[in-house]
């Protein structure tokens, strides 16, 4: 029985990343060979090396959101954070609130003249629910009063926020970024295509799943938050072909996998929109990736865990303990690793 000690690993704090590097494919890349467990240190820009002609490249076009909202309590006058999580109709939204045990329904938050919302209910994972009151476009009042939300281990704050967005980012609905991306730039993808190699691009909207901890022993028993996601009939076609011709499909992000993963759960590959529930661990069968371009995640992570079951749990622990000591940068703006 697999419990998180076995997914822990020695992390000094120093090599948690607080800024992205510049060019984004300036970054170090530690190619993982998931059969034999060989290493190899790289550059990003050199992910082309490892690009082979029919290789379908699938990445995450979702777009961050502004996500954070900084405001007061009408009847207080008390500071409350609202996160938002996902929108359920056009003003009905899930969120996380801080402080939340005392923000029962009818509460009301105000943000400033033109945006409030009022609590209306408690989601069983302790969340909200709210309805946003506003004047104008809810787009436009967010893009206004919003912020960028960065995971809880970056404590510098972001000069320019589009650094959190992939350069192909274009459906917005994420509280956070598909990070494997951030790499790519428009020039790198050009050469990804150059050596005969295409992209398709499917969408899953990042959410409390990516913030939520592992919290009982047995791994087996952690149960994943849903996270909405959509593939499109011609991404599944090109998929599917490309398969047929002996290409491989290479998922950038774990994200991206989840989203394949889940749209083929039932052993077949399935366009359309769904929520996904899917926890990938070790014993996991993979039925559609066959490489994996991906950052380095936190210890005793359900991120972890998935990258240890597509290239195992001993091989991973071995590429992180040897990150470590070359002084490889972690987590959401940190270094990355090809594993094929």
């Amino acid at each position: 029985m697999l419990t998180i000690h076995d997914f822990d690993y020695e992390l000094p704090e120093a090599l948690i990343a607080q800024t992205p590097v510049e060019p984004r494919d300036s970054s170090r890349l530690l190619v993982l060979d998931r059969q034999s467990g060989d290493m190899r240190h790289q550059i990003f820009s050199q992910i082309v090396d490892h690009i082979q002609p029919g290789d379908l490249l699938i990445a995450n076009d979702t777009k961050v959101m502004p996500a954070r909202l900084l405001g007061k309590r009408a009847d207080t006058g008390g500071r409350v954070e609202v996160f938002l999580l996902h929108r359920r109709s056009q003003d009905l939204w899930e969120v996380l609130v801080k402080p939340g045990k005392r923000m029962r329904p009818g509460q009301r938050v105000w943000f400033d003249d033109s945006l409030s919302c009022v609590v209306e209910d408690v989601t069983e994972y302790g969340g909200r629910i709210v309805r946003f009151l506003y004047e104008g476009l809810f787009e436009t009042v967010l893009d206004a009063l919003g912020e960028t939300p960065l995971p809880p281990y970056i404590h510098q704050k972001l000069a320019d926020p589009d650094r959190y967005q992939t350069v192909y980012a274009r459906e917005r609905g994420s509280a956070a970024a598909p990070t494997a991306g951030l790499h790519f730039t428009p020039e790198l993808m050009n050469k990804v295509r150059d050596k005969g190699a295409s992209f398709a691009f499917v969408t899953l909207n990042i959410g409390l799943g990516t913030f939520r901890p592992v919290r009982i022993e047995s791994i087996a028993d952690h149960v994943m938050h849903r996270e909405f996601y959509s593939i499109s009939p011609d991404t599944v076609d090109r998929i599917l072909e490309n398969k047929r011709q002996g290409g491989r499909i290479i998922a950038v992000g774990t994200t991206a996998v989840r989203t394949l993963e889940s749209a083929a759960v039932t052993g077949q590959l399935t366009a359309g929109s769904a929520w996904s529930e899917l926890f990938i661990y070790p014993g996991f069968q993979f039925r559609i990736i066959d490489a994996l371009i991906t950052n380095f995640h936190l210890p005793q992570s359900t991120l972890l865990m998935l990258v240890s079951a597509f290239a195992g749990r001993e091989n991973v622990l071995a590429a992180y303990r040897e990150a470590v000591r070359q002084n490889y940068r972690f987590f959401s703006f940190g270094d990355a690793m090809f594993i094929g």
